[in-house]
């Protein structure tokens, strides 16, 4: 489970950064990256898991498999201070594996989140 300071609770803070950051998608996600927008210094992660990937069982699933994603990404040091994350999972996204999702999302926040 994410540390409450690495979480995204507030709808507006959702919205803002699915408007406003930087979007990518891959094959199994769409990542939106929002530098400079988290009210704390610590870096927060949002999840999208719409109807469309499955049922309840499926989209609880994915979600915790998002978690551990960014649980990994947290640990390994990005994305950097004061960035606003959401990942929006596309249908599929509960067949791939764990460490094709870490690839992709670590390729994407590599890749828009880190440069300022």
């Amino acid at each position: 489970m994410l540390a409450k300071p690495n979480r995204i609770v507030r709808a507006d803070d959702y919205r803002n950064t699915v408007r406003r950051g930087r979007k990518s998608a891959t094959a199994h996600c769409v990542v939106y990256v929002r530098p400079e927008s988290a009210p704390t210094d610590a870096p927060r992660f949002g999840f999208i898991v719409a109807k469309t990937v499955g049922n309840a069982v499926v989209r609880n699933t994915v979600r915790r498999r998002l978690k551990a994603v960014s649980h990994e990404l947290l640990a390994s040091g990005f994305p950097p201070e004061r960035t606003d994350v959401v990942i929006r999972a596309l249908p599929g996204s509960d067949a791939v594996r764990w460490s094709t999702l870490l690839q992709e999302i670590t390729e994407v926040i590599g890749a828009k989140g880190v440069k300022r």
